[in-house]
């Protein structure tokens, strides 16, 4: 194989190992916060975009911090999905930790550059707090992630954290539906990682990683990816009569409804990655058109 070629597999492996396809979740709530932002009439491009770094640059972050530990571990051994960078042995796993911590770096230098901008010094414990979560949650001697705490950690940094932190550095102060917008975010974030835990629940059993789908059984886990996916919906209903173009986040079901229909069938493991890429897309369809159907006032009635 020839230099050029290795080095083009090299990419390939590591763009495996970021694993873009949970990029929605990043996305997502600062989509929402932005739009929160723009229905005041206080919307900043240049903070919203570096809310989207700091989402983006983490999300990958801890994705690779998640390949390294449950690499090292051996749980990731025969997990089904994409490509583990350490499980498969395809990299040194001090690469895919230097790798983890060079995007919480960047993450962190991002933060720092909101901070210098909006003067909002508090906003480093926030993002501090983010990256020890991120690192924590299958890191170290006793990760969360393996307590069945992961979907809680989830909802909170890419829902409210996210959402209203994004809001926030625009607006500067408390908003009602910047709070709602984050809640439905962070119910479509843990309902991504839930049926992601119910695919590997077999596995994760087997090793020791005691899941919250782990802790509730298939059965149960279920019945909780449901309410998590569908109750985004429950904090639409009324917005339309405020907001009229936020109806067009009801387009998310397009997604919703196959990934319920997947995920309530199901037989195998691997029927559940088309539910879990399913899930991402309402997450990120739900965000975009909530945030622009927020946004939208301003344009019609401005």
């Amino acid at each position: 194989m020839s230099k050029k070629s290795k080095k083009k597999a090299s990419l390939k492996l590591w763009v495996e190992g970021a694993r873009l396809r949970t990029l929605p979740l990043a996305i997502a709530p600062v989509a929402i916060g932005a739009g929160v932002a723009a229905e005041l009439q206080l919307f900043n491009l240049t903070l919203s975009l570096l809310a989207l770094s700091v989402a983006l640059f983490l999300q990958i972050g801890v994705n690779y911090a998640n390949d390294y530990s449950d690499g090292i571990r051996g749980t990731d051994a025969k997990r089904v999905g994409p490509l583990r960078l350490t499980g498969s042995k395809s990299v040194r796993p001090a690469a895919v930790k230097y790798a983890a911590f060079a995007f919480f770096g960047l993450a962190a230098f991002a933060g720092l550059v909101i901070v210098l901008l909006t003067q909002q010094w508090w906003f480093l414990a926030v993002g501090a707090l983010a990256i020890v979560a991120a690192w924590f949650y299958t890191g170290g001697k006793n990760p969360y992630g393996y307590a069945g705490l992961g979907e809680v950690a989830v909802f909170i940094f890419f829902g409210p954290v996210a959402v209203y932190g994004t809001a926030f550095i625009q607006i500067g102060r408390y908003s009602d539906f910047a709070m709602l917008g984050g809640i439905a975010s962070g119910l479509f974030a843990a309902a991504v990682l839930m049926v992601n835990n119910i695919r590997d629940l077999d596995l994760d059993k087997h090793v020791g990683k005691r899941t919250l789908a782990v802790k509730l059984g298939k059965r149960w886990a279920k019945a909780l990816y449901f309410v998590m996916l569908w109750a985004p919906f429950a904090i639409l209903a009324p917005l339309p009569m405020i907001f009229p173009a936020t109806f067009f986040a009801w387009l998310a079901l397009f997604f919703v409804i196959p990934a319920t229909l997947i995920v309530a069938t199901a037989k195998q493991p691997k029927e559940l990655i088309l539910a879990l890429k399913l899930t991402s897309f309402a997450a990120l369809s739900y965000g975009l058109l909530l945030g622009w159907g927020l946004a939208t006032v301003v344009f019609v009635l401005g």
